[in-house]
């Protein structure tokens, strides 16, 4: 699973057995009844709470952010030309809904295809993925989104945009999903449904979600 630099890993190991729960002391078999699992909160496909863009979001928490920014309209617009580490900006994000006949509103839910995933998953250039101008994301927090979704580990390229573009999101009030997948079933599929559920941690800096993507029947 993808995990950013130095964050701790995934751990998963058997915690308990039907077998000790049945008091089988030379059990043939152990099939596992609970698994114990360790991670931090942003790994894998994940959403970034509002505390964790920056000290002044203090408070805001994974489990004080309404369930409607989780549960939007949504588009996909197409970047897969993009190469390593390079920029998108906000006159590339109006193109690309030209090009799809999508507009951006209110609400909504704005994925970011860029086939970096597929391309690039566990090699040497996973940390090397496009992202999007500081500019950029200013301008997609000023059209009230709710959120925007990368399949890369960081929403801005490190050291290059990626600070600024998680302080502006704090800064105005929306949010990120980062090392998304499958993002490529949805390009030019017009608008759809939305749906990323974070667990309601206390205090929590973000949650891995389960991403799916609902279209009506005519998509």
């Amino acid at each position: 699973m993808p995990v950013y630099k130095s964050l701790s890993p995934v751990s998963m190991h058997v915690y308990a057995t039907h077998e000790e729960w049945d008091g089988d002391e030379k059990p043939a078999t152990q099939t596992p009844s609970v698994h114990q699992i360790t991670m931090s909160e942003h790994t894998g496909t994940h959403v970034d709470a509002l505390n964790h863009m920056d000290r002044k979001n203090v408070g805001e928490s994974i489990d004080k952010m309404p369930l409607s920014m989780f549960y939007t309209e949504a588009i996909c617009l197409d970047f897969s030309h993009k190469g390593l580490q390079e920029l998108i900006t906000t006159e590339e994000l109006q193109q690309a809904c030209e090009t799809a006949n999508l507009s951006i509103k209110s609400g909504d839910t704005v994925l970011i295809y860029t086939d970096h995933y597929r391309k690039h998953f566990n090699t040497e250039n996973w940390p090397k993925g496009p992202g999007l101008t500081a500019e950029a994301a200013r301008y997609l927090g000023e059209l009230k989104i709710a959120a925007f979704g990368v399949e890369t580990m960081s929403p801005g390229v490190p050291k290059i945009s990626n600070t600024e573009v998680h302080k502006i999101c704090g800064e105005l009030g929306f949010t990120h999903y980062e090392n998304m997948i499958n993002l490529y079933k949805l390009v030019d599929r017009g608008r759809f449904q939305f749906i990323a559920l974070p667990l309601k941690i206390r205090g929590g800096t973000g949650s891995p979600v389960r991403a799916v993507a609902v279209f009506d029947q005519e998509n």
